[in-house]
């Protein structure tokens, strides 16, 4: 993929990020040779060089918050949407097994560093905390795209086996997933979710709209079919089959 990427060309300037589960030998140098950077999430339990031992690296994110909170600086990142907003990294040079140097950043989102640290790694060694975090931030639409797609439009829920019958899965679920994003929520006030800041309209109450609309024409549909004097078995064999 990376190959197909860049011998496209679409994208001469941008920077790869990705997840640890992608993370890997045959990869990384890779990506090196085409002259690009690259951001990784590192997973806890891998093990840096750190004061001449080989220490597992959430180890030593719990050793830096207790006794030495103030190496995690606050950095403000500006996001694609215009947003900034403030982390809390600490940022090193180390070395890997296998990896050689790179730069780490440990990262927290909450002042007081209470929260789960998340873990980044860049072979840009000459890059500060603030540009990995926000080469990594630029990824989180695709995660957000992904999890939307699965839960609200059913990427997941297909069962077949062909190969253009997956296009066509895959399709109508991009369909479906722009249909969404285009309904208007038309629940009353006492419907509107508090979470919602600035009364914007939520995913959940765009699929309440839309089937409290389908209810509705169901509802409608029944009503005439027993004005025309339809029987009960008849009007639920219709609308079984709608």
């Amino acid at each position: 993929m990376v190959r197909q990427l860049e011998a496209e060309g679409h994208f001469p300037q941008a920077p790869y990020a990705f997840d640890n589960g992608v993370l890997s030998l045959p990869l990384i140098p890779l990506i090196e040779q085409q002259g690009k950077h690259w951001v990784s999430e590192l997973e806890s339990s891998r093990l840096i060089q750190w004061q001449g031992q080989w220490r597992r690296v959430d180890e030593i994110a719990a050793e830096l918050r207790q006794q030495h909170p103030e190496s995690f600086r606050r950095v403000n990142v500006k996001r694609r949407s215009g947003e900034e907003k403030a982390f809390w990294a600490f940022t090193k040079t180390v070395r890997l097994k296998r990896y050689g140097r790179k730069r780490l950043v440990i990262v927290h989102e909450q002042a007081d560093l209470s929260d789960t640290p998340r873990f980044l790694l860049t072979d840009a060694l000459h890059w500060e905390a603030g540009r990995v975090i926000r080469v990594w931030s630029d990824r989180w639409p695709v995660e957000i795209f992904h999890e939307f797609c699965k839960q609200a439009v059913g990427l997941e829920a297909s069962q077949v086996r062909k190969e253009e019958a997956l296009k066509r899965h895959f399709r109508l679920s991009g369909v479906a997933q722009s249909l969404l994003q285009r309904t208007p929520a038309g629940g009353r006030k006492s419907e509107r979710f508090a979470f919602a800041e600035d009364n914007q309209q939520t995913v959940a109450q765009k699929l309440y709209t839309l089937t409290r609309d389908a209810l509705s024409q169901w509802v409608q549909l029944a009503q005439g079919l027993f004005a025309q004097g339809q029987s009960y078995q008849q009007v639920l064999e219709r609308l079984m089959s709608v």
